[in-house]
């Protein structure tokens, strides 16, 4: 099956661009470009052609209304909670926080498959992801298993702050309020992105990218870029931690 996905180097670099929050930074663009040799993104970048999962290891921290980051994210829309949602949800919370508790030892969740990506870069948050569960997650949902462990760096190593569910692009609200209740929790996912197709370190970066100004198929086809209408699949993040049901679901 011949995949209709950018070639690595430039999935990569848009990788690393959304790990600095869409700095074109020459830092971040040497690490994404890196990044393109390594196993776990080609894995990743594999499964998204097959249509399996849309790997979303390497989506850093970052402030989904900074600068023209609005203009590529996609949110599903908030409903109105109902008892049955609620008792989801706290059951869902209180499986999660119960099965990640384990991995407030960051090498426990080294030793259960948990791969750090670009642990060198200076980020807000960090994503442990496990690509066999984010696998899995494609065909299945656990809340005991999430895809991605977040966590943030301290002067004596790590911080669990909590995880991270994915679901793929193809799902409808809907499904997505299967796994987690819609009136909790907004997942979000990343659209709407103009690639440069060929010398990504020498792209415009304000222009390009996940961060870029470019938000339409026309205007990408203009600047001689390849528009992808959505990369990885759904995400969601949740903060089991937090005091407070607005930080512990981050809507």
């Amino acid at each position: 099956m011949k995949s209709k996905l950018p070639a690595l180097p430039v999935i990569a670099t848009a990788f690393g661009l959304l790990l600095v929050g869409g700095a074109a930074t020459l830092r971040a663009q040497h690490a994404a470009l890196d990044s393109a040799q390594s196993a776990d993104v080609q894995a990743a970048v594999t499964a998204d052609a097959f249509g399996a999962q849309d790997m979303p290891a390497a989506m850093g921290h970052h402030d989904h209304h900074h600068g023209n980051m609005a203009l590529h994210m996609k949110w599903t829309a908030l409903r109105d909670e109902t008892p049955a949602d609620d008792a989801r949800a706290r059951a869902l919370l209180a499986t999660l926080r119960s099965s990640i508790d384990k991995y407030r030892d960051y090498r426990v969740a080294l030793d259960e498959g948990y791969k750090p990506f670009h642990p060198e870069l200076p980020l807000d948050e960090y994503h442990f992801t496990n690509y066999a569960r984010a696998f899995r997650a494609a065909f299945t949902f656990d809340p005991a298993e999430p895809t991605s462990l977040l966590y943030k760096r301290t002067a004596t190593g790590w911080e669990l702050t909590g995880a991270m569910y994915t679901a793929p692009k193809r799902f409808t609200e809907a499904q997505l309020d299967e796994r987690v209740p819609l009136s909790v929790v907004r997942w979000h996912a990343h659209v709407n992105i103009c690639l440069p197709k060929e010398h990504p370190a020498l792209a415009d970066w304000t222009r390009f990218g996940p961060n870029g100004s470019i938000a339409t198929e026309e205007a990408c086809d203009a600047a001689g870029g390849r528009f992808l209408p959505q990369i990885f699949g759904w995400m969601v993040h949740i903060y089991p931690y937090e005091a407070g049901a607005d930080k512990v679901w981050a809507k």
